[in-house]
């Protein structure tokens, strides 16, 4: 058999290639040592011999020998190496990072909540790979193919994401209240699952992207109403009272029989004025401090009704609360005191 001058290779103008089988064409799928193989930047080669995946090349350009294929040449059991025609298959398998795949969950993941029990949540992002094992995603993934394209393994790989995301949401316990705050943390904590499972079919995690968890409408009203509350602070009563206030406005627009509508409008106005009164006494609806009477005493002097707490009688200007003596004895005596305690000295 004539040996020929054989240039394998393989430029790639496809954006979602990610593996694709070498055409022989004359001369069937016969190399030699007149054989080269050229290997571009984000391939590898990957010789099939028998159905036996034999050696595996990187970028670069390689000439048939058997130095070259150690493992091709023994799987052939060659005693001239490739001056003898072979017959194998050549792969080549893309290794560049393919972005943008987008991921959502089709239906909502079922989280507990302490607060609001059992609650659907549904979120949405996207993810980047690469092969990084080309022997392992052969065996796992590819088979015999001609060609192997992205669209033909991105959705199980959505599966793969979407159930890690099932486990992190389930294992971390985290509150509805503290979903959307934490897309960061579960970023790290869903790559670092998916990539175990990447690795088992050969392939790398390159980037994980949470853009959004998402939960229940009637959820969202009830964060958003908690929220409103929080804000108010110690003001929820005047919410409550201004809602008591709203709800007897509608009360009184019910159509109905003439007098049952009259009664519930005019309790409906005289409701709304006392709700709004109390709602807008002030600012902590303490009650009203009642005045308390005061108490009164007498001017040891002349005899006026003074406050116990003057410092002056002011009908004759006598200083009160100061010290008196007895002026037989000396004795310290109560300014209201008539007779001496000691020696019972008249004032």
């Amino acid at each position: 058999m004539a040996l020929f001058r054989l240039n394998i290779e393989w430029a790639d103008s496809s954006k979602n290639t990610l593996v694709y089988k070498y055409p022989f064409k004359k001369q069937g799928r016969e190399v030699n040592d007149k054989s080269r193989i050229v290997v571009r930047e984000s391939q590898c080669a990957v010789f099939v011999y028998k159905g036996q995946i034999a050696d595996v090349f990187g970028p670069g350009t390689y000439e048939m020998k058997t130095a070259t294929f150690p493992i091709l040449s023994k799987l052939a059991n060659w005693k001239y190496g490739f001056e003898n025609s072979i017959v194998c298959d050549v792969y080549y398998i893309n290794t560049k990072q393919f972005t943008d795949n987008k991921w959502g969950t089709k239906n909502p993941i079922i989280m507990r909540d302490s607060e609001f029990g059992n609650v659907r949540v549904r979120g949405f992002g996207a993810f980047s790979f690469k092969v990084d094992d080309p022997t392992v995603f052969l065996k796992e993934l590819f088979g015999t193919n001609s060609t192997f394209e992205t669209y033909d393994i991105t959705e199980y790989l959505k599966t793969l994401v979407i159930s890690s995301l099932t486990d992190a949401i389930g294992e971390s316990k985290i509150s509805v209240l503290d979903l959307a705050g934490n897309t960061e943390e579960f970023n790290v904590i869903v790559k670092a699952k998916v990539q175990s499972k990447f690795n088992d079919v050969g392939l790398k995690l390159v980037t994980l992207i949470i853009e959004n968890m998402s939960v229940p409408e009637e959820i969202e009203k009830a964060l958003d109403e908690r929220s409103k509350l929080g804000i108010l602070g110690d003001k929820t009563d005047v919410l409550m009272k201004v809602a008591a206030a709203e709800a007897m406005k509608e009360a009184a627009k019910n159509p109905g029989n003439s007098m049952a509508s009259a009664g519930v409008g005019l309790g409906a106005g005289v409701g709304l004025g006392q709700v709004f009164a109390e709602a807008f006494k002030g600012g902590n609806n303490a009650p009203q401090q009642s005045e308390v009477k005061e108490s009164k005493t007498s001017c040891p002097k002349c005899g006026a009704e003074i406050s116990k707490t003057a410092k002056f009688c002011p009908e004759c200007g006598e200083k009160l609360n100061a010290k008196k003596f007895c002026s037989e004895c000396g004795a310290e005596v109560k300014s209201s005191a008539k007779f001496c305690p000691e020696c019972g000295n008249k004032f």
